[in-house]
C-alpha cells in the first residue's frame, strides 16, 4: 500500500507500507498521482507527469532531477550517476542521496544498480526493487520449440 504525501505545490513523499488498510478519502491535490501510480502498476504508464517538490539538500535535488533521466526498463550504476554529476569521486554521497528519495517509484531510483550488476541498497528492500525491475523490464518469453 502507498501512503502519498504534498499539497497544491507537488507530491512531495510517497511511502510503501505492509498495511492494507486504505483510505477511501483521496485530497484533490493528490488524486492525479493515485491515479497514475494505478496507471503504472496496471502497465498502461511509463512516465509520470506530476508537480513534484520533495524535500531534501541541494546535492539531493541533484541527483533525484539526474534519477528522472534514466528510462523505464533501463537501469544505471552508482558509479555513471556520479560521473554524470559530474565527480566519480562523489560515488557514497550519490548513493546516499538515492536512498533519501522520498519519491519512490516517482523519481526510479530503484533502476539504480551496482557497477558488477548487482541489486545493492534500496530503502523499500531488495525484494522490492527486484519487484519493479522485473516488472519494467520482464524476461522474453522462451520459445518451447
Amino acid at each position: 500500500m502507498a501512503e502519498l504525501t504534498g499539497d497544491e505545490n507537488g507530491l512531495a513523499a510517497v511511502k510503501i507500507s505492509e498495511e492494507t488498510e486504505e483510505s477511501l478519502e483521496i485530497p484533490p491535490e493528490l488524486q492525479k498521482a493515485v491515479k497514475q501510480l494505478q496507471q503504472y502498476f496496471e502497465g498502461k504508464r511509463q512516465h509520470f507527469d506530476l508537480k513534484l517538490q520533495p524535500k531534501g539538500t541541494d546535492f539531493q535535488q541533484k541527483v533525484w532531477k539526474e534519477l528522472l533521466k534514466i528510462p523505464f526498463g533501463n537501469t544505471t550504476s552508482y558509479l555513471e550517476l556520479s560521473r554524470k554529476l559530474g565527480d566519480v569521486k562523489a560515488i557514497r554521497a550519490v548513493a546516499a542521496a538515492n536512498g533519501k528519495n522520498p519519491l519512490w517509484i516517482i523519481v526510479p531510483c530503484h533502476r539504480v544498480i551496482g557497477s558488477d550488476g548487482s541489486l545493492t541498497g534500496y530503502a523499500g528492500g531488495l525484494h522490492r526493487k527486484k519487484w519493479l525491475l522485473d516488472f519494467e523490464n520482464p524476461p522474453a518469453q522462451q520459445s518451447l520449440f
